[in-house]
């Protein structure tokens, strides 16, 4: 797949430059926009240069919710992996983040690491699903 073209919706500039910065480092990313609020994302998903194959996306924004985000991200015909980055990855929060179209949840606490390696295997080719089950 070569570069992965990555948009992230992250409302704290610090969490979004460290994370940009590691992706650059560690994966073959292009990060082709930032939002940090959810009007800002759902306003580029309805754009027409909205080309990404990977969306980073945090649940907490300063306005609005990632659950908004994901929710108009679904409403897209393209075939975009949704990821979710948040500090309350609690059961109850994946399960509802998945049911609204995540492909994935992360923690931001500790599961940085496995963010990498899913977006590592993304840029291979891979669909990213190897070796994980659907949350139930």
């Amino acid at each position: 797949m070569g570069h992965l073209k990555t948009y992230i919706v992250e409302d704290s500039p610090v969490i979004r430059e460290n994370l940009i910065a590691a992706l650059e480092e560690l994966v073959s990313v292009d990060v082709v926009g930032t939002a940090a609020d959810e009007n800002t994302a759902v306003q580029w998903l309805a754009s027409d240069t909205n080309d990404c194959d990977l969306m980073i996306v945090d649940v907490f924004l300063a306005q609005g919710s990632g659950l908004g985000v994901l929710k108009a991200a679904r409403e897209q015909e393209k075939p975009t992996k949704l990821v979710v980055l948040s500090n309350y990855a609690t059961t109850d929060m994946r399960r509802k983040c998945i049911e609204l179209g995540a492909d994935r949840v992360f923690d931001k606490s500790n599961e940085i690491d496995a963010l990498m390696a899913y977006c590592m295997r993304l840029s291979d080719g891979d669909s990213g699903n190897s070796g994980f089950a659907a949350l139930t």
